[in-house]
Order: structure tokens, then sequence, then C-alpha cells
């Protein structure tokens, strides 16, 4: 049963009207000719598109508002962000409740009736139709502000520095990456510099002349270079603040250099020389480093040398494990926070190591989880001898919440909890983990949720997927599901192969040869939720974003009968022509992802599955196609020429045709302000109810 399409007695439904049908060069049938950003009509062709989808909307704008102010009603539009004490100032954020970005406010720490703003972000973005952070960073006396800012969408950063609390701020830099660091000197910043694909492939070091009102430049020195078209460059700087940290890293292979933080102009030196295959990180307490590695250990070991003689035999302090993958290590002056994740029950979990003096174990054990499937993570915790962690904790049902730890009690404090209004709270909501059996017999795992009220009956469905770069979807709260959720709709997510829910072994089972793995673990869910008695399998819509589009693509193609209609959010789906243009952003990044077209089993094996290269005879299920114009992750172009192509093999009766938005002032995010942002959703939301016949 096909859905019905909204009536709008003054839309144009004259085929010939259709952008597609003005636009067409017979000469070009794949569209290649919209990859011409300068073209007139390639933004002709946008603007036309956006006005049919305009035109076909225009029947659900009250659905679409009604959902929008659905959403305001639920949530806290006023928020006051968690405190966070530094060295001497105590730091935090508030939002007003009309305002799309937070200012920031700070005391002295043992002063709180001095509280006062040091930032206004939403002053700073009320001049651009865009506005992004990519990093905030405090010099180490927390008496100047540096931070970077994109007005574009591109991705391309502006540096600015700032004497706080109300100096004016002066720019220093243009066009650099996001990331900065401040080294414990005081007067010297770490930033990274894009080569032409807009790879980080430079770390510089800039001296600077601390004067307020008018900081300047003394001097620029670049410090790293990446030659590796498959390698980016990343900065930090280690708990301990001994070690500013450069890190350069393909898909699966890792090397540190390491820069005495207290003495910025020293020559990094190299910790340990990358080998292919292999990926570390390293933190840092006195006296030792601590590295994370995968060197004959898939899931990941963690050992400890010495910090003066780094390439001696240490100790191995986690062994590898076969049910298990090590994430992430966090030093403390008292020990160390591990990231673990349960590859069974696809399960995240910290795990608090406290070593005395001489290295000996005193204590070992696991932060007990609110519930499962959750997210757990290791909160805003800056001090080095902290003993009171903070933690951030959400699942499907609950809000997220930050929780404080303290170590030698073991007393936990609701720090705060995310409000929500309205009639239906979290006490209303259920989860469920169920495993879907895929093509080869592995279990896949697929996380729902819906209101308690309707357990035990067949419920229209939105599956969500990723499935790319080891990337988790663990389990977070939305309080624009809640919108779909009221209305009867259960929200899925199957966990496919190429993410990295069940640890490194799952990624690894999605990725280059096997990528196959994760459109056949996406279909097996579905028929999962079908087979449980979960969903109604006449109505099920798809949703994937980036990778994500990839993963809906490629599985429409494989079985679009599956699907009552699709929504695609910048959508990577022009995958094999894409990987042959290494001038692109990304594209030499993401061989070791997808696979090198130079060589032609590659080449063959992408082309299997690049969505528009396998565009079915039969036609798709009604979709929902948005791009963004400034997206230098996935082009725009990629987005409309499936619309474009999907559009030729629609038929004059399909309702409704393909249907493709292009945000003209957005990057591969969408929106940066959150009111349009969820104004951009709840339209989203109106076409899913409507493709689930609950419009």
């Amino acid at each position: 049963m096909k859905a019905q399409p909204p009536r709008d007695r003054n839309a144009n439904t004259d085929a010939s009207a259709r952008p597609v049908q003005r636009f067409r060069r017979p000469d070009d049938p794949h569209w290649h000719w919209l990859e011409q950003r300068d073209a007139p009509e390639v933004t002709a062709f946008l603007e036309a598109a956006n006005d049919e989808a305009r035109r076909w909307f225009a029947p659900l704008e009250d659905l679409t508002e009604r959902l929008y102010h659905g959403h305001l009603a639920r949530r806290e539009l006023a928020v006051h962000g968690l405190s966070t004490a530094l060295d001497h100032f105590t730091v935090w954020s508030e939002t007003a409740a009309d305002a799309d970005h937070p200012v920031w406010w700070r005391h002295a720490n043992d002063a709180p009736e001095t509280a006062e703003p040091f930032f206004d972000t939403q002053a700073r973005a009320r001049d651009s139709a865009f506005f992004e952070i990519g990093d905030m960073a405090l010099s180490p006396d927390e008496t100047w502000l540096a931070w970077t800012e994109d007005t574009q969408g591109d991705e391309i950063f502006a540096l600015w520095l700032k004497y706080l609390p109300d100096d004016p701020p002066v720019k220093l830099l243009d066009d650099i990456g996001p990331e900065l660091c401040w080294a414990e000197d005081g007067t010297t910043l770490l930033f990274t510099r894009f080569d032409a694909t807009q790879r980080p492939e430079s770390i510089w070091r800039l001296s600077l002349r601390l004067t307020a009102p008018s900081p300047s430049i003394d001097h620029e020195a670049l410090i790293l270079h990446e030659k590796d078209p498959e390698f980016w460059l990343g900065l930090g700087k280690t708990r301990s603040r001994e070690w500013l940290v450069l890190e350069s890293a393909s898909k699966d292979t890792s090397e540190t250099h390491l820069v005495p933080a207290r003495s910025p102009d020293s020559a990094p030196w190299r910790f340990q020389p990358r080998e292919a295959g292999v990926e570390y990180a390293i933190d840092h307490r006195p006296g030792h480093f601590y590295v994370l590695h995968n060197r004959h250990a898939p899931h990941f070991r963690l050992d400890r040398c010495d910090e003066t003689n780094p390439d001696s035999d240490g100790e191995t302090l986690v062994e590898h494990r076969d049910d298990t993958t090590l994430e992430g290590v966090d030093s403390f002056s008292w020990g160390l926070v591990l990231t673990e994740r349960d590859h069974h029950e696809a399960q995240v979990r910290l795990r608090v190591i406290e070593l005395d003096a001489a290295h000996a174990r005193q204590r070992d054990h696991w932060l007990a989880l609110n519930e499962t499937p959750c997210s757990q993570a290791l909160g805003a915790t800056p001090h080095f001898d902290a003993r009171r962690l903070r933690l951030r904790e959400e699942s499907f049902t609950q809000p997220p919440s930050w929780t404080e730890v303290d170590l030698d009690s073991g007393q936990r404090r609701l720090l705060k909890r995310q409000a929500i209004h309205g009639d239906l709270q979290p006490e209303n909501l259920t989860c469920q983990r169920l495993w879907a059996h895929s093509h080869d017999g592995e279990r896949v795992p697929v996380s729902v949720v819906m209101r308690a009220d309707l357990t035990g009956h067949p419920l229209p469905t939105l599956l969500h997927g990723y499935g790319a770069y080891g990337e988790v979807l663990d389990a977070w709260f939305s309080v624009a599901r809640l919108e779909l959720l009221a209305r009867g709709v259960a929200f899925a997510v199957a966990h496919v192969r190429g993410g990295g829910e069940r640890g490194e072994p799952w990624y690894l089972a999605g990725k280059l040869e096997h990528k196959a793995n994760s459109f056949q673990d996406f279909l097996a869910a579905r028929d999962a939720l079908v087979e449980q008695g979960i969903s109604d399998g006449e109505r099920i819509v798809a949703h994937g974003a980036s990778a994500g589009g990839l993963l809906v693509g490629a599985s429409l193609n494989l079985s679009p009968e599956r699907f009552r209609a699709a929504v695609l959010d910048v959508p990577f789906v022009d995958v094999l022509r894409t990987m042959q243009n290494p001038d692109l952003p990304l594209t030499t990044a993401e061989y070791s992802e997808w696979g090198d077209p130079r060589d032609p089993a590659v080449r063959q094996r992408l082309q299997t599955y690049s969505p528009l290269d396998n565009l079915p005879e039969r036609p798709w299920p009604p979709v929902f196609l948005q791009g963004s114009w400034h997206d230098s992750r996935v082009a725009y172009w990629e987005p409309a020429k499936l619309y474009a192509r999907l559009s030729e093999l629609a038929g004059p009766d399909d309702t409704p045709p393909p249907l493709l938005r292009t945000d003209m002032d957005a990057g591969h995010g969408g929106a940066s302000g959150r009111f349009k942002a969820w104004h951009d959703h709840a339209r989203e939301d109106a076409f899913i109810l409507w493709a689930l016949g609950k419009a």
C-alpha cells in the first residue's frame, strides 16, 4: 500500500515543470555537470528543486509547525550549563530561551559573587547565516581566550584572541583548521593548517605578544608536516599538562610526536615510529607513559613504559581479550580510567584502576551502569589530582545526566539532568535490545524505543543506521524523537557492522572488502523487527546521514520493497566517482576505509555497491534527500545527482516524486543555530509521519 500524497490545490502537478525535466542534458545522463559549482545553472537547478520540495511540503506546513512547537514545549529552552572549576576560575555557559548560541560566564573560584560574562557567541553569530565554534582554549593563567570560528559551513576556520573578560576580540589568522592548544609557557599557541584537499597536513607554533587589548603574533613556525595524503594531524595535551601531543593518523595506522608543554620551542620527538596497521595512543603520569595499541592485539591492550626510556621493555597492564575492545585511557595522578566495550552485549563500560607509588594495583573496578543499553562517558574532569569523577550518562529512555562519583566514599551525586516537559516522560517509554541474524549467521544488535503502553502491537517504525569508521551509535536520548514516539511510532537503530558497537572486530567486518555486510545487516535488522512483532512490515521508513546515507541507499537498491519511504541527509552515494577524485576533500584519507580505486579489484568492488551506480529498475519508495551547499565532506552534488537520477526513473504517478532540499547556507552538519536545526528536523519528521500514514 502506497502512502497517499498530501492535497494542495495550488500545487503545480505538470510533470514538465519538474526541475529534472527542465534541466536534463541528454549528453550527460549521469548529471555530472552538477559538479560545476560556479555555473549559474547549478544553483538554478538546486533552487528549482527547493521550490518543488517547498510546494510539496505546503500541505504539511501545519504538521511541521505542530511538531516544531511540540518539541519546544518539551524542552527547557533556557539552558544553564554545568560549571567546571579550573585553576583560577569556574566557567559555565548559559543559553537564553530565545538564543541559538550560548554566552560563557566565569567567576573566581573563591568568589562566586564576581560572576561575569566573558564570551558571547550569540552576539558573534548575529551577522552570519552560519556560525560554528571549532575550538575554544583558555591560556594556562585563564586570562586569554583563543577560539576558531567558521562562518560559512565549509569547516575552514579563523583564529581569534581576546583578553578576558571584555576586551575586543582580535583576528590573528584565516584559513586554518579548528583545533587549538596552549603550551604551558602561556604565550605559545598550537594550531593546524590544511592542504588543498582540506586535510590537516601541518601543525604550527604561534609565539604571541600578549599585550592587552591588542595581542599580536611575534613568530610563526612549522613544527610538524605530514606528507602522506592518507594521514591527518591532530593535537592535544596530556591531563598532567607535561606534554603536547601531536598525532598523525590514517584510518588504520597512527604515530605520535611529543613536545614538552613548558618548552614548546623544543623539536618534537617521535614516540614510536608508524607501523602499517598499528594504531596507538598515549597518556602520561609523571615517570610513566601509557600506550594503548593493537600491535599483535587486534582488540587493543595497554602497556606502561618508562618516561625517560620509552623504547625499553615495559609492563602490560591490561592484556588483550577476545571479548572486549579497549577503547581509551585517561590518566590521573592516582591511576587510570579505561573505556572498554563488551563485544557480546555491545555495551561500553568505564573501569577505574588505582595505583600506588610503586605502580602496584590498589583497586580495579567497573563503574555501575544505571541500565543497558546506555551510554557512559567520562565528563569534564580537568584536574590531574581529581578524585571526584564526572560522568555523562544517557539512554534511549533517559535524558542526559551528569553525575559526580567520589572514588574515596563511592558515593554518586547527581549534578544535572536534562529536564523534559510535557505528557511523555522517561517512565512512559521502554527500550528493547533484540538480535537479528544476518545473511552469514552473524548476530546484529538492534535497539528500539517506543511508548511503553504500545508494546505488543506492531508499530510504524523509523529505522536508523550508520555503520562506518568504527563510529559507535551508543544509546542517546532525543527530545525531538518524542514527537514521533508520542504519535505511536517506534524508533529503532540497526547497529550494523562497520560501526564499533561490538568493538574492533565489528568495525573490521564492515569495511573495505567486507562492506557489503553492513547492507545485509541493515536489511536483517528490518526483518527482525517485523518477525518479532515490534514493527509493522508495511510501515517502516529508513533513515541515514552521511555514510549512513550510503548504508540506506545501498540497502534500498538491494530491496526497495522492504521500506515505505526513506530520508537521506547529506548522503554519501556517489562512492566510486568520489573515491576516484583525489582532489576532493577527504578522498585520499578515505582509502583505508573504502579502498583505493586505482586498484582494479577495488574499483570493481566499489562499483558493485555505490548507490548511484546500482539504481534498480524497480522504483525506490518515496525519498526525501537533503544536502548542503558548503558541505566539504559530502558535496552538495551527491544528493542532487541521486535526486535527478531517481526522478528520471520515477513514473508520472509516483507520489511524491523524489524530493531534494539543499540548504544554501550550511555545511555537513546542517544549520548551526539550534532553532533552525530543530525546524529542519520537524520538516523531516513531517515527511516520516506522512509516509507512515500518521500525518
